[in-house]
């Protein structure tokens, strides 16, 4: 019996609908290695984490856990067996300690009673044997994102964990947390965990990674030893294609101020925030995380209480108090969290692209024309190429990148003038970002106006005309075109003045 690896995945097929997401995969990780799993949105990563996590059951192959065969009827069954996953989207109780939280299904003993303070000393030594230090008396909620994934793996290690999956686990880190992160996977390595690594990242693959696999259209299409190849050579094998750059050339044309801000604030996120946008400009938001830049957008949008501070659109004052208040103002909002703003994932693709404009798919009596609806919802799907069996499909059954696509298509289809976009391609592969970018340089050019977050520096550089650099709630400082540099954006993102 073999037992070179911890995990193997044999000839692995699953269907969802008549769509093939994974065509005989075979894959396999050895004990105290660092596994990356590469690949556009849908080329389905997600859906064999799933598989070996119990979520999803195949419809052929075989898995191994240490040569033996097993069949992951379901999570609890998976957990066992000493696999665990976190998901991009974290599932912790923020009123809960820390404690409860790494402990949450083991708290009480036979009798029904919690022993605290057996519980806290068991987490502080979880905590401290990762190579953290923190208080596991604190409420998770009060936690940054960071450490509210500390607590995440500390929770699977506390179910001796051997099989670590993590997805897009630095999507919404800051640099400094990032490498506390990629510290504590190296740290769980060499205690022999192994670690399946999914992420878009490839900085961070090269940097951590033993081997990586790369996924195209459900199947495998090379597995790599780290410094056996460039991050060129991963992203020719994800797409299929060589991309001429990161970004498409883009060509400013701007017009007159379409909107103004004037000292905005909001709570104690928001200090007196001013801006201007032009028709066909592309303006980037920097900054560290928690340096106020969402929530500026949301209290513009309407989506949060905007405490004071005046909007102009076209040099005449506008009352923005709700989000109806700007859609009806032709203002769009792609929200960083699109699974809980963003996309509603229990409807299907069809209505979540039209619900922004039902007045051109419904008649006097409103009466909704489905035809029209599917119409627009095909030409949407083709123009973003989202990879989906048809407009009837429910969003809950797309990759995320996909998901993002049905965020985007829904305000492209709403005639705005001006879409705010809050981290448009987080989670989002490299083909995927770069079919994005063009259509950002699309709407730009026809003249809408764009507000653009990022907490890829490359990213604000590559696509914006000009960025204003946010700290602890105010503006910095603003940049050119021509200024433009992670230094310049750095020094103005970490300014104490």
């Amino acid at each position: 019996m073999s037992t070179e690896y911890r995990v193997e995945m044999i000839k692995i097929k699953k269907s969802f609908g008549g769509v093939h997401a994974l065509k005989d995969v075979t894959f396999h990780v050895k004990p105290g290695e660092i596994h990356a799993l590469v690949g556009e949105n849908g080329a389905g990563k997600s859906t064999m984490m799933k598989i070996l996590s119990g979520v999803y059951r195949e419809d052929s192959g075989t898995i191994k856990i240490d040569g033996k065969e097993v069949t992951m009827h379901n999570p609890t069954v998976s957990k066992e067996l000493g696999v665990s996953i976190i998901y991009q989207e974290l599932m912790l109780a923020p009123h809960l300690t820390v404690a409860e939280n790494i402990f949450i299904d083991r708290l009480s003993n036979k009798m029904g009673f919690v022993n605290y303070n057996q519980l806290y000393k068991k987490a502080e030594e979880l905590i401290e044997k990762i190579g953290f230090d923190f208080n596991p008396k604190a409420f998770v909620g009060d936690l940054t994102v960071a450490y509210q994934q500390v607590v995440e793996i500390a929770k699977a290690l506390s179910k001796n964990a051997r099989i670590l999956i993590l997805d897009e686990p630095t999507a919404v880190l800051a640099p400094s947390e990032v490498e506390k992160l990629l510290d504590l996977l190296l740290n769980l390595k060499a205690q022999g965990v192994s670690i399946i690594y999914i992420s878009h990242r490839l900085d961070e693959v090269f940097r951590i990674a033993d081997r990586v696999t790369v996924l195209k259209d459900g199947t495998v299409v090379n597995t790599f030893l780290k410094g056996a190849v460039t991050r060129d050579d991963i992203i020719t094998e994800m797409v299929g294609r060589k991309l001429e750059g990161l970004f498409p050339t883009r060509k400013s044309n701007l017009g007159n101020t379409l909107l103004r801000a004037e000292n905005l604030c909001s709570g104690s996120k928001v200090k007196n925030v001013s801006f201007s946008l032009r028709s066909g400009e592309v303006l980037g938001i920097a900054g560290l995380v928690g340096s106020g830049r969402s929530e500026t957008v949301r209290a513009l949008f309407g989506a949060d209480k905007k405490d004071s501070g005046t909007v102009y659109l076209d040099e005449k004052r506008i009352n923005i108090l709700n989000c109806k208040d700007s859609v009806k103002h032709r203002i769009g909002f792609v929200p960083e969290n699109r699974k809980e703003q963003g996309v509603i994932l229990s409807m299907s693709l069809r209505k979540n692209m039209t619900m922004t404009r039902l007045k051109d798919v419904m008649n006097f009596l409103g009466i909704i024309n489905s035809k029209k609806e599917k119409d627009i919802a095909h030409n949407l799907i083709e123009t973003l190429r989202i990879k989906a069996s048809s407009s009837e499909m429910n969003a809950f059954n797309l990759s995320g990148g996909n998901q993002q696509k049905v965020v985007l298509a829904k305000w492209f289809n709403a005639d705005c003038r001006i879409i705010i976009l809050d981290e448009p391609t987080r989670g989002v592969d490299v083909g995927a970002k770069y079919e994005i970018y063009n259509l950002i340089n699309e709407l730009s050019r026809k003249g809408i106006g764009i507000i653009m977050i990022s907490s890829e520096m490359i990213e604000i550089i590559g696509m914006c005309d000009r960025a204003l650099v946010m700290h602890d709630g105010e503006v910095r400082g603003e940049l050119l075109k021509d200024e433009l540099s992670e230094e310049g954006i750095m020094r103005l993102a970490i300014s104490s003045n």
